[in-house]
């Protein structure tokens, strides 16, 4: 009941001061700016159900982009992560690159996909797959090098194979850290898929803040927040509840 009580209570209390300070007209005159460009949470509620088919209709083709962008950066990264365990020459050679591809900017690297793919769905899965690809990899990687050396020794004594090694060993004990990397990746992917349609698209609910930015709807650009967090909050909650399924020992 505490763990989630306390969070409820913290949630309600930063919204009704929000309302307050909203409603009064306080917010923009700190701000100063019009009032309708500092809506409250009441505006903000009213525009999600008022936009309720659009935020829906856009929400689905954001969510195919990130379910299908993440699942692309799980398997290549847990993929890499393996490789790397398992060869030195793969991890000396790749993890470099690997880190190098978290320096490239989203906002510079997205207009450039899009150029060589067109509007597609490909740069946007691209770009979703690389925000999660690094989280996972590293995560998974750790994991793999962690494994307790009394358990590997016993393995060799046991005259154990590589594989067996791998899959009664090593592989459950970088499970929670898949998981782990898993969960960041997910939460971080809506951001990926905003960036994405931003540079080029004609749907999903990055685009649609980017056409609500000109025409002033702020409190639809707060509702459409605010289905972006949802989402992100579901995907991540489906990992956790997957872990507790899988990781059962943990």
């Amino acid at each position: 009941m505490r763990r989630w009580l306390l969070p409820a209570l913290l949630l309600a209390a930063l919204i009704g001061a929000w309302q307050l300070a909203a409603a009064s007209g306080v917010l923009a005159d700190v701000f100063d700016l019009p009032d309708f460009l500092v809506p409250s949470p009441t505006e903000i509620a009213s525009s999600l159900w008022e936009n309720r088919s659009l935020l829906a209709e856009n929400a689905w083709v954001t969510l195919w982009e990130i379910v299908i962008g993440f699942a692309c950066a799980t398997v290549a990264g847990l993929g890499f992560a393996v490789a790397m365990h398992l060869s030195e020459t793969v991890r000396y050679a790749t993890y470099p690159l690997v880190v190098a591809s978290q320096t490239i900017p989203i906002l510079v690297i997205a207009p450039i996909l899009v150029i060589w793919f067109g509007f597609g769905t490909v740069p946007k899965l691209a770009i979703v797959a690389l925000i999660c690809f690094f989280p996972i990899t590293v995560a998974t990687l750790d994991g793999l090098r962690s494994v307790d050396p009394s358990a590997l020794k016993l393995m060799r004594t046991l005259d154990g194979s590589r594989w067996q090694t791998f899959r009664r060993v090593e592989a459950p004990a970088a499970l929670p850290f898949a998981f782990s990397g898993a969960k960041i990746g997910v939460a971080i992917a809506p951001i990926g898929a905003v960036f994405a349609e931003w540079a080029g698209a004609s749907s999903g609910l990055g685009w649609l803040i980017q056409q609500d930015s000109g025409l002033f709807e702020t409190a639809r650009q707060f509702a459409t927040v605010a289905v972006l967090s949802a989402i992100a909050l579901g995907l991540f909650g489906l990992l956790a509840l997957a872990e507790r399924r899988v990781v059962t020992w943990r």
